[in-house]
Order: C-alpha cells, then sequence, then structure tokens
C-alpha cells in the first residue's frame, strides 16, 4: 500500500477565513478530509501535517525517507524564499509534489517558487481540488516506483532517481522564463 505525507506550510490553518477570494472557503480540516477519503478510495495510506514553521517542516522532510512513498507539499509563503526547504527537498529521495491552491504564476511577480527545481512537479491554481489532483499525482509515482524496483520492464523510471530527476528539471531556464511571462 503507497504511503503520502501532505504537507501544509504557514497560514495554512486559516483555510476558509484567510482571503476566501483567493484561497477559497473550503477549510484545512475539510481538505485534509477528502484527501484521506481519496486515499482510502485508491487503497492507499495518507498522513497529513501543518506547520506555521520552517524548521519543523525541514525536520518533517528528512523523517518522510524511509516511510513514505512520496509527499504532497504546499510550502505556502516559504515557496517562494525558503533555501532552506529547497535544500530539504533535494537532500531527501522522496519525491515531493509542490502544490497551490491559487495559480502563482498569474499573481504578483514575486511568486516564483524556488522549490519548484527540486520537486517532481507543482499543482497550482484549482483552489481545494489542487491537493486532490496533487494526491493522484502523488500515487502514480509510487506506483511507477513500485513497478520499477521491482524490475517490472515497462518503460517507468525509477523516481528513486535524483540525480537524474534534477538534471532534467532545468532550474535556472525555468525561473527566467517565469520572470519573462510577467507584465
Amino acid at each position: 500500500m503507497a504511503k503520502v505525507l501532505v504537507i501544509h506550510g504557514p497560514n495554512l490553518n486559516l483555510l476558509g477565513q484567510r482571503q476566501p477570494d483567493i484561497y477559497g472557503t473550503t477549510t484545512l480540516a475539510e481538505i485534509d478530509r477528502r484527501l484521506v477519503a481519496l486515499a482510502r478510495a485508491e487503497g492507499a495510506g495518507v498522513d497529513t501535517y501543518q506547520s506555521n514553521h520552517e524548521g519543523a517542516i525541514v525536520d518533517r522532510l528528512h523523517a518522510a525517507q524511509g516511510r513514505y512513498d512520496a509527499i504532497v507539499l504546499n510550502a505556502g509563503a516559504l515557496t517562494h524564499y525558503s533555501y532552506s526547504l529547497r535544500d530539504a527537498i533535494a537532500a531527501i529521495p522522496v519525491p515531493v509534489i509542490e502544490v497551490h491552491l491559487s495559480n502563482i504564476h498569474a499573481r504578483e511577480a514575486f511568486r516564483i517558487s524556488v522549490i519548484a527545481p527540486v520537486v517532481r512537479g507543482q499543482i497550482s491554481g484549482f483552489g481545494a481540488d489542487s491537493y486532490l489532483l496533487g494526491l493522484r499525482a502523488a500515487l502514480a509515482i509510487a506506483a511507477s516506483a513500485s513497478h520499477a524496483d521491482s524490475g517490472r520492464s515497462d518503460g517507468a523510471a525509477s523516481m528513486t532517481d535524483v540525480p537524474a530527476r534534477r538534471a532534467r528539471s532545468g532550474g535556472a531556464p525555468r525561473r527566467q522564463r517565469a520572470r519573462q511571462r510577467r507584465p
């Protein structure tokens, strides 16, 4: 059974009351309930964690090694400036899916993701459904990794191949492209 960790970053405990025009009216508790229901329906396990503290999130990422098959992360504002979070993600072999409720690329120019080059993928702009899409992606990655690790030759690459994953990410050019798209 695949096991996924979902990490909610700073201020996400205020979902449902904080800027509902941007983040919606769904509470964090409701998102967590929906995640648990989806995981159960898919025959997987999910644990959720929320912290307003960068170091606590870094510690949770480190502790995920060997315990989880994938991580879904909404780092909140840490997305835009936390190089310690970026380094923590890069240091672990567990694939991370970055999610955001709003479309960070359609918002203020400072809302670039410094973690994007080291995550497996990014989902943003679908409100609370971003989390569900992130969980589905995490489960697909876990299934591909388990098939590749079991010797099945279906062409699926193992998601534990961290150096190759980083090499394909093209970090600096992606950030430059993001800046060019902004008005």
